[in-house]
């Protein structure tokens, strides 16, 4: 086999690899958001109809999600961080957060 001829099917194989990487990933990380934005809305058990914003990378290591609604049986508007654990796919949550005081309502 004559050896130059590696190299250039390696070069005309590229784009082929890279599209079917490029269309795995896109739906990877579609698959991703959407699992974050599920478990984070669950988690949020102190909101009615939780919100979730997911951040649509995150880190290498987690997924993030700001999660907002009314908190049950009071007034007004809060926020919670969610984090996603990519490899162990839990979530943990934490406090709720007044979302005048953080800046996410408008000025009245």
């Amino acid at each position: 086999m004559n050896r130059n001829i590696i190299p250039r099917l390696t070069i005309a194989a590229l784009p082929l690899l890279v599209t079917a990487a490029h269309a795995s990933s896109d739906e990877a990380w579609k698959q991703l958001a959407a699992d974050v934005e599920a478990k984070c809305r669950k988690a949020a058990v102190a909101i009615e109809k939780p919100k979730a914003a997911v951040d649509p990378f995150g880190t290498s290591h987690y997924g993030l999600a700001l999660v907002t609604g009314k908190p049950k049986g009071a007034k007004g508007l809060v926020v919670q961080i969610c984090v996603y654990d990519k490899q162990e796919k839990s979530v943990e949550i934490g406090s709720e957060m007044d979302a005048n005081e953080l800046g996410f309502t408008p000025a009245k």
